[in-house]
């Protein structure tokens, strides 16, 4: 259940966003093993003019992407294959001719199991509840 925050300069149009939150659904799912039904992903995008890097407004396209996922649960090289992966996915469709800034950033956030989950149920209280199953 993972959750996937997107920030993007500069603005794009909607089938960008979507076609953004489904290769980033695809990708989780396929090198971290997620659930695509329960990732979510949520995109927000800025004017060049607010996004600065080395203090001067970025020139090129930009992306800062978070993802959260439950501590423990993939390990050193599947998350920097995400990043990797990610990172070119982002250029790939935000910059396909060259231009993409250098400095944009994936991150992998880990979470305990007992600080959050959806539907209302820890991932904890999933875990526990897959073992006495």
């Amino acid at each position: 259940m993972p959750t996937l925050n997107l920030k993007v300069a500069p603005l794009q149009n909607p089938e960008r966003y979507h076609a953004l939150a489904a290769a980033l659904t695809t990708l989780t799912a396929d090198i971290l093993g997620k659930r695509p039904e329960v990732t979510a992903v949520f995109i927000d995008d800025l004017p060049r003019a607010r996004w600065c890097v080395g203090g001067r407004p970025v020139q090129g396209a930009t992306a800062q992407l978070e993802i959260a996922i439950t501590a423990g649960t993939n390990t050193d090289a599947e998350k920097a294959q995400f990043i990797e992966a990610a990172f070119r996915e982002l250029q790939r469709q935000l910059a396909p001719d060259g231009g993409f800034e250098v400095a944009s950033y994936v991150t992998v956030r880990e979470l305990p199991a007992t600080d959050w989950g959806y539907g209302g149920q820890t991932q904890r209280a999933r875990q526990l509840a897959r073992a006495t199953a």
